[in-house]
């Protein structure tokens, strides 16, 4: 249960640990595991979007993890299917969450299907406003500063902008979350602590939360407590608290 008056993060974001660990445990595939991971990640989406959270990232998918096996990986990506064509299938639904749904990550790679989809749920959930739900797919934070330099890049040889005149704006304005608040709180389930290649422009100053829980098991009270833990913290973004 959230504690009482408490002010709520703009943005929070999950990376989603330990759906290989949790089937391991039950001597399930590992696929199992994700496929458990996907429901919990839409009654966690649910469950915030009903207490007034405007943003939420999850990652899903990085970049590194075309290194596991043939197996797995296919099983993911047809867990992501399954997802958005079940967005298609719910408009309904998803049109009264008032869900905007953002991809991260690059495009290149991802089998042709899912890139049209993807690009279709974007475009039909680019007009509601009550959460903004980005899904990290592909995605790695070094890469994704990459591709931002690369575009700052083709901006000064076209002469439309000088070195001098790169700001943290205009690197911010061009990464994959562009106009959107950077993350208050960054939740990792599975007892790690690390951030794993995630948002690491954007989590300059976030808040961290771990929890030994892992991702299948979490669940709304987890995250309550999560958010309770982040109101109790002191966030003075490098300056001193005045007397």
């Amino acid at each position: 249960m959230l504690d009482k008056g408490i002010v709520l993060p703009a943005h929070i974001a999950i990376i989603m640990d330990g759906n290989g660990r949790w089937a391991k445990q039950r001597g399930l595939a590992r696929t199992e595991g994700h496929k458990r991971g996907a429901e919990v990640f839409r009654n966690i989406c649910t469950y915030a979007s009903r207490i007034g959270i405007k943003h939420m990232t999850f990652y899903a998918f990085s970049t590194e993890n075309w290194k596991r096996s043939e197996t797995e990986v296919t099983a993911l990506m047809n867990l992501f299917r399954n997802y958005l064509f079940e967005m298609e299938e719910r408009e309904a639904e998803n049109e009264s969450g008032g869900y905007c749904i953002h991809f991260l990550g690059a495009r290149e790679g991802l089998p042709s299907d899912l890139v049209k989809l993807m690009d279709q749920a974007e475009a039909r959930s680019a007009n509601k406003t009550h959460m903004h739900v980005n899904i990290a797919v592909n995605y790695g934070g070094r890469a994704e500063i990459v591709h931002a330099a690369k575009l700052l890049g083709e901006q000064i040889k076209a002469g439309t902008l000088q070195p001098q005149d790169i700001t943290e704006e205009s690197i911010s304005a061009l990464l994959y979350t562009a106009n959107q608040p950077d993350p208050d709180l960054i939740i990792r389930p599975s007892g790690e602590q690390r951030l794993s290649n995630f948002l690491i422009w954007q989590a300059a100053y976030a808040e961290f939360y771990y929890d030994d829980v892992l991702w299948p098991d979490f669940t709304p009270d987890d995250l309550d407590r999560a958010i309770n833990a982040f109101a109790r913290r002191d966030r003075r973004f490098g300056g001193v608290q005045q007397q």
